[in-house]
């Protein structure tokens, strides 16, 4: 006999591999399980994403992974001088990238491991909100002005102008005005201004706020407005 023993009991053949074939089975669900928990809280509550460039240095070096909260501004308001990640589609970035769907799907793969960036998600300042009049480079002074008052931002990259054009635009409702802290080499708000929207993003697009610098470990850090130095003391 080679299924079971004369007593009708399981060979000790079959018996050894159940609880092996058992085990794998929990490992596969658990990951699974892990996997599907990770994807929601990404989704939801909490993401990471990888800086590409060096639109944002000093704070943020390309090769940084950042915590981003997609809940930031669920019960508040998105503030001058906030950092924040959003869908450049239609504004930053075109509407279809043109690439393959395969490869498109790899990008999306690497994005979510956090070993490759987006090419229609962006990290930029919040400069203007809905109401704020923001100049640049106008009656000699080179800051930036909000709604008449010039504003000092050491988060500019040393050696960098507050900007390299003049510029004068209000932002209407459901809209911001978003620069980069690396001024000289930003692709931002200032690079569509005779495009459609003058180069507005709006919030709806605002995927969240970034919170922390997680990767690498020695610049892990806070993400924290206020602890950048800026005093935005402007009245809308």
């Amino acid at each position: 006999m080679t299924a079971a023993s004369a007593s009708g009991e399981p060979s000790a053949k079959h018996t050894k591999r159940r609880p092996r074939f058992v085990g794998w089975r929990f490992v596969l669900c658990a990951l699974a399980a892990a996997v599907v928990l990770a994807a929601l809280v990404r989704a939801f509550l909490f993401d990471v994403f990888y800086i590409p460039s060096d639109s944002m240095q000093p704070l943020l070096e390309p090769g940084d992974r950042i915590l981003v909260s997609r809940t930031a501004y669920d019960s508040a308001e998105i503030e001058r001088g906030d950092v924040v990640v959003f869908d450049g589609r239609g504004s930053l970035a075109p509407l279809h990238s043109g690439r393959p769907a395969v490869l498109d799907a790899a990008v999306t793969v690497g994005r979510w491991f956090g070993l490759a960036g987006s090419d229609t998600v962006y990290v930029k300042r919040v400069i203007g909100v809905a109401g704020d009049r923001v100049s640049c480079c106008t009656d000699g002074d080179p800051r930036i002005t909000i709604n008449g008052t010039p504003v000092d931002e050491p988060y500019v990259y040393s050696g960098d102008a507050p900007s390299n054009h003049a510029f004068d635009v209000v932002v209407p409702e459901g809209r911001l005005w978003l620069m980069g802290d690396h001024r000289s080499v930003s692709a931002d708000s200032r690079s569509l201004l005779g495009a459609p929207g003058g180069g507005l993003i709006s919030t709806e697009r605002v995927v969240g706020e970034a919170q922390r610098i997680l990767w690498p470990l020695e610049r892990g850090t806070n993400i924290d407005r206020l602890s950048l130095g800026a005093e935005w003391n402007t009245e809308k």
